[in-house]
């Protein structure tokens, strides 16, 4: 058994899918995004699970997540969210996978590869509709899609644009830019021509903005038991799925005045038990913790006291006097009738749970509960 493990609840995964299935009509497609290793839970095993869920797309940031997918026998329709680098396009377009082009000097690099292979380079164009990052500026793609429907092998399938505010209560810029996709869908019908997919919801707008459904939504954070904001209206049933656990390797009893870690940052008022749980930022669990987080211990919170080194913490258990060695520590997840949430490890680092999910993923012992068949 490992010192401390990331625990990844499948059955929870796929609730959180079927809670955003349910707020679809049956003309929109889901499409999971799974970049970044599945926000920390695991590419390949999440990404399984959702395809027997129903999902019909998978999103990843770059090439070799995709590459990676499909050594894994995972034969979903996978879009590449950053596009894909010309020494890949050829490998990129046998494994079908769909690219975002937003650069003419890409697409045409598609198009030379698709018709040298006699495969056609499936795309979908990225727009830029005020988040101001990645993509067309939204008021030069007449230009740019009269180029590139001029290309040869290139099969134009989705366009594609992202909101930047979605998750706040005032949703008039989302509206903006959700009238200013509309625009260019209109451009597109002005020239003869449709895509299958249009899609620019991710998982706030796939909450709160009904209207912009269209045919395909792309959430990623709530399907892994987070809400992208509590500003969202409406009831939110979604269950969390990674946990991070470790174990009690000491606990000593320190007098008052006795310091505790790294820069004796913490001074101990009276005599206290001191918790030791293997647990450092070389694990994900950020510095920015120090005398600062909390984890639970027989059900009970207790504060994190010293400084977070590479591999350790230390716990003030003075107030679980039944603590013992070797017990269950949870640092991220439930444990009796408490839990430590992704928000409230993000709240005290001053940074999103995302970023959490992806530093704790990267633990490397991690555990998958299956769902039921």
């Amino acid at each position: 058994m490992p010192l401390s493990w990331v625990d990844i609840d499948l059955a929870a995964l796929r609730h959180n899918y079927l809670q955003a299935r349910r707020r679809l009509s049956d003309s929109t497609q889901v499409l999971a995004v799974v970049k970044s290793d599945a926000y920390g839970h695991g590419m390949v095993p999440v990404a399984r699970e959702l395809a027997l869920a129903g999902v019909e797309f998978l999103g990843v940031s770059k090439f070799w997540e995709a590459a990676e997918l499909r050594s894994h026998g995972i034969g979903l329709p996978i879009l590449v969210l950053l596009g894909v680098d010309s020494a890949d396009m050829e490998e990129a377009i046998r494994l079908g996978l769909r690219s975002v082009v937003y650069r003419l000097d890409d697409a045409r690099r598609l198009s030379h590869q698709a018709c040298s292979i006699q495969r056609p380079a499936v795309v979908h164009l990225k727009v830029d509709t005020g988040m101001g990052r990645l993509g067309v500026p939204w008021e030069q793609i007449g230009s740019f899609l009269d180029n590139l429907l001029g290309l040869p092998g290139i099969e134009l399938e989705g366009i594609l644009s992202h909101f930047a505010v979605a998750d706040e209560i005032d949703k008039s810029f989302s509206e903006w830019q959700l009238e200013r996709f509309t625009q260019v869908l209109h451009l597109l019908e002005q020239r003869d021509r449709s895509v299958r997919y249009a899609h620019i919801a991710n998982s706030a707008g796939l909450l709160d903005l009904p209207g912009c459904h269209l045919q395909l939504v792309r959430p990623g954070l709530m399907l892994y038991g987070s809400s992208p904001s509590a500003a969202l209206g409406g009831p939110l049933d979604l269950l969390p799925v990674m946990s991070f656990k470790a174990r009690i390797i000491q606990i000593k009893q320190v007098q008052a005045g006795a310091t505790i870690g790294y820069g004796r940052t913490y001074v101990a008022s009276g005599p206290t038990r001191i918790a030791t749980i293997p647990v450092g930022y070389d694990d994900g669990y950020s510095r920015l913790l120090s005398n600062r987080g909390q984890v639970l211990i027989g059900g009970k919170r207790a504060a994190v006291v010293g400084r977070v080194s590479m591999n350790m913490i230390t716990a003030d258990v003075s107030h679980i006097p039944h603590a013992r060695e070797d017990d269950e520590v949870v640092l991220l997840g439930v444990q009796g009738e408490d839990r430590i949430s992704a928000e409230d490890i993000a709240e005290w680092c001053g940074t999103i749970s995302y970023e959490i999910f992806c530093n704790l993923g990267r633990h490397h012992f991690k555990h998958f509960h299956h769902a039921a068949a």
